[in-house]
């Protein structure tokens, strides 16, 4: 991977059109780079981002779900790390996008799959992805709420009443911008680690012979290692992460150097991811495979009001940290679209959507279906962005061409035809393929060879960055 120093972004011509007032007490920065003297994020910060969006209820629970499926603990386990492996390898390559220019990921599009396809495709997709994932989180947080708070004041909270003030708890931290995140991670961090080590103790330590480590451990479930059953759950660890390659550079827009970045990012997945799995699968097999999600079992093992309170402050803090994230990103990619509106506005676009999915409980039962749909969007998509950047494009951009509806990314009218017809065909090959195949990975690669083999073929117009004379950029006369 070659070394790029982080260009002069403030010196770089380009037309970012006025936006509508913002608060002041508010990020700032929409879709136009970060200044280099703004770059000043290090590992540790960056770490202690991406920890806590890795340690979080909805990779608990897919630890749980895994089990009750049929798999064994380690298989679970297992899984969800193999599926953050690969996904993340790709969510590493588009995070140096941010650290190199400090754009935001989904601006970054636009050089891949044109102007007008970034904003009206891509931007469109993963603002309502990101509204779901934020719907999603907080459903799962909101039953394990209201497990708590039925164990503890016995009453029968409403859980779409507890799932849209939760929401709307959340959605204030993530209006505020990035250093909001920032400082909600280095607060938040180390209660959630106490907190989630105490819970699992509690687990452990029960009375019933099902929790004890040599039982769990060795708990074999139904399918165990059975690839039928293993391939979803890894297939749906990818999906999810999938949906985030093209907000990386979000969160890595503010960092100093590459080395940070892939340290803090590779670390993090790794470890968090780690912690997410054993927690939910831990639970799910002490439950005796009858119950998925581990916030809403331990109150059932009829534990303390301590411990209850510690469940409840656990889920506020390990909810809050993540979905903040969900609706800081989906507002950049909403922002993407209509840039006017400005980051704050169209993360307030992105919250009331996700606060009004949050309305629809159902959205956690069928996660493996939601999944695959997502998959089969985002798999194309993943596989094309990463082979244009690396192979085409060898890891750079023009920053100035990506503001420039007459520039390099123009395209055909905005639209790379040959990335977009390659997203309908990695879509296309999708909906067969078993899932025994591992069709988000199988179809990101066949469409990313596709594509630059296509671009062989076919021999668009070629135009050189400046110091990049046989790296080529392509577009459709």
């Amino acid at each position: 991977m070659p070394a790029h120093g982080n260009p002069d972004t403030e010196s770089i011509s380009m037309e970012v059109p006025e936006v509508i007032s913002q608060p002041s007490v508010v990020e700032q920065h929409g879709v136009e780079p970060v200044p280099e003297g703004e770059r000043t994020v290090g590992a540790k910060d960056l770490f202690q981002i991406l920890i806590n969006v890795m340690i979080n209820p909805n990779l608990i629970l897919i630890g749980g779900l895994g089990v009750v499926a049929g798999l064994s603990f380690w298989a679970a386990v297992a899984a969800e790390v193999i599926g953050v492996l690969i996904a993340f390898t790709a969510y590493a390559i588009m995070a140096t996008v941010g650290v190199d220019y400090g754009v935001p990921g989904i601006v970054s599009t636009r050089a891949f799959v044109g102007i007008a396809a970034s904003r009206w495709v891509i931007s469109t997709i993963r603002a309502i992805s990101s509204a779901f994932w934020f719907a999603f989180q907080t459903i799962a947080a909101a039953m394990g709420i209201v497990a708590a708070l039925n164990q503890l004041f016995d009453v029968n909270a409403s859980l779409i009443l507890v799932s849209v003030l939760f929401a709307i708890l959340q959605v204030i931290v993530a209006l505020f911008g990035y250093d909001s995140l920032r400082w909600l991670s280095k607060a938040v961090f180390p209660i959630k680690v106490v907190i989630l080590g105490y819970l699992l103790y509690v687990v452990m330590s029960h009375a019933n012979a099902e929790h004890d480590p040599l039982v769990v451990f060795n708990w074999s479930g139904t399918e165990g290692w059975n690839w039928p059953v293993f391939s979803i759950w890894i297939g749906v660890t990818v999906a999810a992460w999938f949906t985030q390659v093209t907000d990386a550079a979000d969160y890595c827009r503010y960092c100093s150097s590459r080395r940070s970045m892939w340290g803090a990012t590779m670390s993090a997945a790794v470890l968090g991811i780690l912690c997410s799995a054993f927690f939910g699968a831990y639970a799910a097999a002490a439950s005796g495979a009858t119950e998925a999600n581990a916030f809403v079992y331990i109150p059932s093992l009829g534990v303390g009001s301590v411990t209850l309170a510690l469940l409840l402050v656990l889920l506020v803090l390990d909810n809050w940290t993540i979905n903040v994230l969900n609706i800081y990103t989906g507002g950049l990619a909403l922002v993407n679209l209509t840039e006017k509106l400005g980051r704050f506005w169209s993360t307030v676009v992105v919250a009331v959507a996700g606060t009004a999915l949050s309305l629809v409980p159902a959205l956690v039962t069928n996660i493996s279906g939601v999944m695959d749909a997502i998959g089969c969007i985002y798999a194309p998509i993943v596989g094309i962005i990463v082979a244009d950047y690396v192979v085409v494009k060898r890891w750079r951009i023009d920053v100035a061409g990506l503001y420039d509806p007459s520039g390099p990314y123009r395209y055909y009218r905005g639209f790379n035809l040959i990335a977009v017809g390659w997203i309908l065909i990695g879509v296309i090959i999708y909906v067969p393929l078993p899932a025994t195949a591992l069709p988000t990975v199988l179809v990101a690669l066949v469409s990313g060879v596709g594509y630059v083999a296509s671009l062989r073929v076919f021999k668009p117009t070629a135009n050189s960055l400046p110091g990049q004379e046989e790296s080529l950029i392509y577009t459709m006369p």
